[in-house]
């Protein structure tokens, strides 16, 4: 019965090995003329989970600095960014994944908003995050496709 349940979960682990075999790493992430065409899971985000991480104060905080009408029902929307009623219609997706993972490559470095999807070159990270991105490839992308729903 035991060699069983290591076999299991041995099995286990190389499914779930391989599933983050496919994950894009923040360093290799390509940016191409402003946009990131590739997919960092290699598959498509699930837009109602990317509405919640979207609200989650306690994760990007998205609503700090961006207003958006979907989300009527949230406290405190943020003036400083862009309002987000109609960017998936203004930007592609690739456009939004770059703009997600590092907006200082699609905007420069005038942008106030943080790259949510890197590890290096960031100035004044506290050493509890050093090395660690604020949001999941998988996140990345569900935000991605949340975004993309937001059309006039």
């Amino acid at each position: 019965m035991k060699a069983i349940a290591k076999t299991i979960a041995a099995a286990t682990l190389l499914i779930s090995g391989s599933a983050v075999a496919g994950v894009v790493a923040p360093g290799d992430v390509q940016f191409v003329e402003a946009a990131v065409p590739v997919s960092l899971t290699g598959v498509a985000g699930d837009p109602a989970k990317g509405r919640e991480w979207f609200a989650n104060r306690k994760l990007g905080n998205c609503l700090a600095c961006h207003a958006n009408d979907d989300l009527e029902e949230e406290q405190f929307h943020g003036e400083i960014g862009p309002y987000l009623e109609g960017i998936g219609d203004t930007y592609t997706e690739a456009e939004l994944r770059a703009i997600v993972i590092n907006s200082k490559e699609v905007f420069g470095d005038a942008t106030i908003m943080p790259a949510f999807y890197k590890t290096d070159g960031l100035n004044r990270v506290a050493k509890k995050f050093a090395g660690k991105t604020i949001l999941s490839a998988e996140q990345v992308e569900d935000i991605v496709a949340y975004l993309a729903t937001l059309k006039e």
